[in-house]
């Protein structure tokens, strides 16, 4: 077919943040007919149902003991209970207006909005739902990932992260399944909320894969907390505790039961959770024999990318073990038309690099100069309580690469430590012992996730030990321990 035969020059299948920047690039600045297809609200998974709304919610359970440490600054201050229905309120009114954003970006370039679902029929066609075809030279899939429950009778009854920003109400105490970012961001969060949190992960340690001395140090500030956190611990068994009843009272060792059926059934009414009809407080047996009671389950054990039934394989795509797209360098795959970014590929699943894949997506076809993407040396936060940032190689990873020195000092700070808490930080640099190139840094702080940032910088420019020792030191703040590390705390 000639270029001019096609409907479109472009249709990206998913409105999350990496689809919406490729089509309005494409359009606006590449002049490039487009079109894209979503099923469900624009903006995606961060914007709707992840980074954006969590990290509102981070804000909101950061505030939960302002009142006792403003006191020791010497504020009289009362403290009040948290309003869910009023933050939800506005929750919502925000996801709103950023959808409109995202809704108004899309037509200010010129991009054609189809809202509904769209499959692949071939190469260069699209089907959606209402069953009208459009062809395009070009197919970008951008349909992200979605959490997955676990292969377990009555799993269910459980909900996933998704479910959060929906409920009702709260629940008065949750089982929160996983030790990945996710599970550990809703426990830190459900806790300053109000929530009585126990967590179950069944490897050693939570947030496996990041830097064991900072993720040891994650830990143990979220028991500080009052998270009942268990390593080596899963889930075997669980159903509604009303199920399990004898005379009218649930079995197992724990003889609070939370919430009355109907409160827990509540808990769920927006459509979150409870798919089968089910309601009522849940019993669980995990894999150390205890039995126990909550009135929520949630499950955060993981995402799988977003391709079922989308006719991909059909044509002649590749997918992966878990349902991924393969693609090559340049977000291509098998068939030379049809390109993937973002979740859906299951490279680095992260929003600006979805972003980033999407612009090298456009400046490869649109714009000529092909872009391979760079998912070198990416920053990334983790929204517990404290924060954890980190951009580069672990220790553990750094050492089994070559000789190390690591820099690290643990200490409270000076806000945290004046109120008369416990709470810790952690600066940490992984130097190469050959080149003196920072090869990793990880820090355990408040706003941790800011601060990464701008070390990231340092990090991805290959900067030394010794350029960091030249950069002066801003004082009294935490990070200055970034500079101001002289001697190895360590060699590996």
């Amino acid at each position: 077919m000639a270029d001019s035969d096609f409907d479109y020059d472009l249709f990206v299948i998913g409105g999350g943040s990496g689809g919406v920047r490729a089509a309005r690039v494409a359009a606006g600045e590449h002049g490039a007919k487009v079109a894209l297809a979503e099923e469900d609200r624009y903006g995606g998974t961060c914007v709707i149902r992840g980074c954006v709304p969590k990290k509102l919610m981070v804000f909101a359970s950061g505030y939960s003991d302002v009142v006792d440490e403003a006191k020791c600054f010497g504020w009289d201050l009362k403290q009040g209970p948290f309003d869910w229905h009023n933050f939800r309120g506005r929750l919502t009114e925000e996801l709103d207006r950023l959808e409109g954003v995202y809704r108004k970006l899309l037509a200010n370039s010129g991009v054609d909005t189809f809202d509904q679902r769209a499959r692949l029929r071939d190469a260069h066609t699209v089907e959606l739902a209402d069953g009208t075809t459009k062809t395009a030279k070009h197919i970008l899939v951008a349909t992200g990932g979605h959490p997955v429950r676990p292969d377990l009778p009555n799993a269910g009854l459980g909900i996933v992260s998704d479910d959060i920003f929906h409920l009702s109400q709260l629940p008065k105490s949750i089982l929160i399944i996983g030790g990945g970012y996710i599970a550990c961001e809703f426990a830190c969060i459900l806790k300053g909320l109000g929530v009585e949190v126990t967590q179950y992960y069944r490897g050693a340690q939570i947030l496996r894969g990041f830097d064991e001395e900072a993720r040891g140090l994650v830990a143990e500030s979220m028991r500080d907390s009052g998270i009942d956190l268990h390593t080596g611990t899963n889930i075997v068994e669980m159903s509604l505790a009303s199920d399990r009843a004898e005379g009218g009272q649930p079995t197992g060792s724990d003889a609070a039961m939370g919430a009355s059926a109907r409160q827990a059934a509540d808990l769920r009414e927006d459509g979150a959770g409870a798919s089968e009809g089910q309601s009522g407080p849940i019993w669980v047996k995990s894999t150390n024999g205890g039995e126990k009671v909550f009135d929520m389950v949630l499950f955060a054990t993981g995402r799988d990318p977003s391709t079922k039934d989308m006719g991909l394989e059909d044509i002649g795509v590749k997918l992966g073990r878990r349902g991924e797209i393969e693609v090559d360098d340049y977000s291509q795959t098998a068939v030379p038309s049809i390109y993937a970014i973002g979740d859906v590929t299951d490279r680095v699943n992260l929003t600006p690099v979805a972003i980033r894949e999407g612009m090298a997506f456009v400046e490869t076809v649109f714009g000529g100069n092909p872009t391979p993407v760079d998912h070198e040396l990416i920053p990334s936060a983790i929204f517990t309580q404290p924060e954890m940032g980190t951009v580069g190689l672990s220790e553990e990873d750094a050492r089994d690469q070559e000789p190390v020195e690591i820099y690290c000092t643990s200490f409270k700070p000076m806000q945290t430590a004046f109120a008369g808490k416990p709470d810790r930080v952690l600066m940490k640099l992984v130097v190469s012992k050959e080149t003196r190139v920072v090869l990793g840094c990880h820090i355990v702080a408040p706003h941790a996730g800011e601060l990464i940032q701008m070390a990231g910088i340092a990090v991805k420019a290959k900067l030394t030990k010794e350029q960091f020792d030249a950069t002066c030191a801003v004082h009294p703040t935490m990070s200055e321990e970034l500079v101001t590390m002289r001697n190895p705390t360590r060699t590996a």
